[in-house]
């Protein structure tokens, strides 16, 4: 793979008309046109670009995807350059309801070369309600390096770009429906993660408006030291701009802060009594974050384990394990378990990335954890009917949901204890 940039970036700048994707294809046509890129180009249209947020008809106009997608290869090819903008992608699952994501898709002359699932959804206009979340934020590998990818929302949380820069992005592309009530959020924000991330920026924004909302526009290219490049204004408008690496390598030579990864935290901190869980959980909370919890003896941490807490991380904001003590382990598979002491076992949860809160409890079930918590999702593994899940009734009659995860990876803590075992005896 080469490692050189697109040589420039451009936006269309439009108003998207929503549930009509032969309009906007046409308008994206037309502006492409006018604005003549140069071959080596990539090009940022504005998010969803051809449906916008019709929410009722979201399932019908997925199925537009796929012609949309082959009309970007054929523009693409058209002009050699490289086309990003997000679209509808609907993904079926068996025996559930297909999911649908608000998905960037990088598009070139062979066809999509990437795709970014929009990460963060915004609530305040229902978007959680009829999309799901992306999972994997990383760059997407193009002939001419790592494009890194945001939507919109996305532009608020700064960990997002610097992942994608520290794996190798020297390229944020971020398609958006931005409100105009928050241009000025818009810009810094553009401008914060090329400053902080050493890259280049290209955004895409729709204006005109949709309902009661007006949309900002203001697309921008913006340097790795937040010099603007290219600036629209509030009407429909196309941009482009040089992307000089040489400008890039100059500044990174000098010092190169996305390179610097040093680790602040300190796990054992995440190892809390049941008052100071209290505290930080009503710390959370009052910034509107969502809490899931989960319990168990996890004493020879496995695959599976992993697998399960990472879903369960997922379903909120932020994840307490509360793990049985020894003595409560004893009571409920013997006196030779556990093999590892509590101390050990939440000292080695405490270090996975997806647990928050380690909180151990003696009690034969975590019910009364449960029940000062106050959890907003239960998360328990699918082998386990919801009626029978302890702490479920409580959790739901106090406006939670409980999650049931299946196990993607069929290891048991018995049967690695077992083969531990049955391979002591042969030696």
């Amino acid at each position: 793979m080469s490692s050189r940039l697109f040589s420039s970036a451009g936006f269309l700048q439009f108003a998207v008309r929503p549930g009509d994707p032969a309009a906007n294809l046409k308008t994206v046509r037309r502006l492409l046109k006018e604005l003549q890129p140069a071959a080596g180009t990539i090009i940022v249209l504005p998010e969803l670009w051809a449906t916008g947020f019709d929410y009722p008809r979201l399932d019908d106009l997925a199925e537009e995807t796929p012609g949309l997608l082959e009309e970007l290869r054929e523009l693409a090819a058209g002009d050699d350059i490289c086309l990003a903008g997000s679209l509808i992608e609907k993904v079926e699952q068996d025996q559930a309801p297909a999911k649908l994501y608000n998905t960037l898709y990088l598009t070139g002359p062979g066809g999509v070369m990437g795709r970014y699932r929009k990460q963060h959804l915004f609530s305040f206009w229902q978007e959680d309600q009829f999309f799901t979340p992306g999972g994997r934020p990383v760059p997407m590998a193009t002939p001419r390096g790592s494009v890194g990818g945001l939507v919109c929302y996305d532009l608020r949380f700064p960990e997002l770009a610097r992942m994608q820069a520290f794996n190798g992005a020297r390229l944020l592309v971020v398609p958006a429906q931005w409100p105009a009530t928050r241009l000025d959020h818009w810009r810094t924000l553009l401008r914060a993660r090329a400053i902080e991330n050493q890259v280049f920026v290209a955004a895409a924004n729709s204006c005109g408006g949709a309902g009661e909302t007006g949309f900002a526009g203001h697309s921008m290219i913006v340097a790795p030291d937040g010099t603007v490049l290219a600036e629209a204004g509030d009407r429909e408008e196309t941009g482009a701009a040089a992307l000089p690496e040489a400008d890039l390598q100059r500044l990174r030579s000098r010092f190169c802060n996305v390179g610097e990864r040093p680790r602040p935290l300190q796990d054992e901190d995440k190892l809390v009594s049941l008052p100071q869980l209290r505290e930080h959980l009503q710390t959370i909370r009052d910034q509107g974050s969502k809490v899931a919890f989960t319990n168990g003896c996890f004493d020879i941490l496995h695959s599976g384990h992993v697998a399960y807490l990472e879903q369960a991380r997922q379903t909120a904001d932020c994840l307490v394990v509360a793990l049985n003590s020894d003595l409560s382990v004893r009571k409920i598979k013997g006196d030779g378990r556990p093999i590892n002491s509590e101390a050990d076992r939440a000292r080695v949860l405490a270090a996975l990335g997806c647990v928050d809160f380690v909180v151990i409890f003696a009690e034969p079930t975590p019910i009364g954890l449960i029940a000062a918590l106050k959890p907003d999702v239960l998360v328990k593994g699918a082998d386990w009917p919801e009626d029978l899940i302890v702490g479920a009734a409580e959790v739901k009659a106090a406006g939670g949901r409980v999650a049931r995860i299946a196990f993607e990876h069929q290891v048991s803590t018995s049967a690695v204890i077992s083969r531990i075992r049955q391979q002591g005896e042969r030696e």
